[in-house]
């Protein structure tokens, strides 16, 4: 198995959670990639993108996965949008095997539904829904062009996570 493995996915699949469940077995850090940026920024993610817009968010984003190539022993749980750049998914390869997360449409937006945090799914419910539908029909083939698609519907942490390592080790 690798030394670094990375999560993606859309918002709601599992990154996080899994991620940190993995890393507890692992023994690794967990690094949250939205985190970093926060961090960086100084400021939430709705306030970067309210003050400096998307393109700002996604250059930081890709500054960040590139100061992690090369890191070892890291879960690393991408944004939901982070695949959508080329260049991101060359530098999460460099990282370690890339895990695409995925669920269905109506488990994410139930996963979703009390979530007020995420700047590309404010508004009501079915405003919510159906920009949800539009990310993951935008997304899915950046989504696909991963090491590895585990569907998370129907399963627990601790389920996704023992097949991601059981996938993993396959190789």
């Amino acid at each position: 198995m690798s030394d670094s493995i990375v999560l993606t996915g859309p918002m709601g699949s599992g990154k996080t959670s899994v991620g940190r469940l993995l890393a507890q077995q692992l023994g690794w850090a967990f690094i949250d990639l939205d985190a970093l940026i926060v961090e960086q920024a100084g400021k939430s993610i709705n306030a970067i993108f309210a003050e400096e817009g998307e393109p700002a968010f996604r250059r930081l984003e890709q500054e960040q996965l590139a100061g992690l190539v090369g890191r070892a022993q890291m879960v690393l749980s991408t944004g939901g949008g982070a695949v959508i750049d080329p260049e991101n998914r060359r530098l999460m390869r460099l990282i370690g095997p890339v895990v695409n997360l995925t669920a269905s449409l109506e488990m994410l937006a139930a996963r979703l539904a009390a979530c007020n945090d995420r700047p590309l799914l404010q508004g009501e419910e079915a405003e919510r829904v159906a920009r949800l539908e539009r990310l993951l029909q935008e997304r899915e083939q950046c989504y696909a062009d991963s090491d590895i698609r585990i569907d998370t519907v129907g399963k627990s942490v601790e389920d996704v996570a023992a097949e991601v390592l059981k996938r993993l080790s396959k190789g």
